[in-house]
């Protein structure tokens, strides 16, 4: 009995092979099959105010009160924090006693150009002086009357003159443009102080809501770092990071399907608003923006969720699944491995535009 059953064991091992063999074969081979398929590109997503910016001091000091609460509504030109610092007093008192200065040297009777135009007069004088006795000397010279010494010393006398007065002149001129200079360099100084002493109550530069503080009272405030973050009440932008790869195929009015965690599965319907042409190195995205078709009821600044951006959609295309792909490009048939020609993709399908047809039958590729 026991011999029997090992006969009959045997002699069933090629049919039982034959058997496993046709089975894999037809779970590794598929033919290419029509389906509607949508090509997409992943996104993060942040939700965050339209206008949305952070408020910093122009002055260092002391935050002496926050004006306002988290939350608040805020208007254009609202006051939103009070700091202290007395520098900027001493400052704009300095710039003014320098302004002060400025101004008489350049417009006061006892300025350097008084001086100088008083010397510009005096060798007008000498010139003029030193002109009429060079020319008489001339005249002398030329019927032969005084000695040539006499004539070169008056014509060398004339022209000093001349030349002194010639370098007055200049520098009355240089003289008056560097006062002129020091006179507006110290006027901008004083303007600056002027403004720097206003700058202790920071407001804000547009109508919204204050959505952060990011400093308590008895701080200290310098003009690097923010102090508050204020944006639009009603309107809200969706941020999108976009890998690199992907960033080619994205443009202004795309829509893009997205959910958030705050709502669960719900998909909201958004557009493409904003494209940022700068890559951020340290995450190798690119960000863009998208706003909401319909915006929902309650959004905060910072709600998370993802985002896939619909690039192409065609209702009856042949596809494959990705798995079958060879090389990216190719896929195994009866015939052999053959290339083929790839349209749209998604997360698990290609589509196929020549090379092989919806009769031609493909094998999934060994692992």
């Amino acid at each position: 009995m026991y011999k029997t059953f090992g006969m009959i064991h045997k002699s069933l091992i090629p049919i039982l092979s034959f058997l496993l063999i046709s089975c894999s074969s037809d779970t590794e081979k598929i033919l290419p099959a029509k389906i509607k398929m949508t090509e997409s590109v992943y996104s993060s997503v942040t939700i965050q105010p339209d206008s949305l910016y952070h408020v910093y001091a122009a002055v260092g000091g002391i935050l002496d009160n926050n004006l306002l609460e988290e939350g608040d509504l805020v208007s254009k030109g609202q006051p939103v924090l009070q700091i202290i610092n007395n520098t900027p007093k001493l400052n704009t008192e300095n710039a003014r006693l320098a302004l002060r200065l400025a101004k008489e040297n350049y417009e006061g009777n006892a300025t350097v150009l008084s001086g100088i135009k008083e010397e510009i007069s005096a060798a007008q004088l000498s010139l003029q002086n030193d002109s009429i006795n060079f020319f008489r000397q001339k005249n002398l010279w030329e019927q032969q009357i005084g000695s040539k010494i006499d004539f070169d010393n008056r014509k060398l006398a004339y022209e000093l003159s001349q030349n002194r007065l010639l370098l007055l002149k200049n520098k009355y001129k240089r003289s008056k443009n560097e006062l002129e200079t020091q006179l507006r360099q110290a006027q901008n100084n004083y303007k600056t102080s002027l403004i720097a002493t206003k700058d202790f109550t920071v407001t804000s530069k547009i109508n919204g809501k204050l959505f952060a503080l990011y400093k308590n009272p008895g701080e200290i405030v310098t003009t690097m770092e923010p102090l508050a973050a204020i944006g639009n009440n009603d309107v809200f932008v969706v941020e999108m990071l976009i890998d690199e790869v992907d960033i080619v195929k994205i443009k202004i009015g795309q829509k893009a399907l997205i959910t958030l965690d705050a709502y669960n599965s719900k998909v909201f319907e958004t557009t493409i608003s904003k494209i940022y042409p700068s890559k951020d190195e340290r995450s190798q995205t690119f960000k863009i923006e998208a706003v909401f078709k319909e915006t929902p009821e309650v959004l905060y600044p910072g709600l998370a969720g993802e985002g896939n951006i619909i690039i192409a959609q065609k209702d009856s295309v042949l596809s494959i699944p990705k798995e079958f792909l060879i090389d990216g490009n190719k896929v195994k048939t009866d015939n052999g491995v053959v290339a083929i020609s790839i349209g749209l993709q998604n997360m698990d399908k290609v589509e196929i535009l020549s090379g092989i047809d919806a009769d031609t039958y493909i094998y999934k590729p060994k692992e």
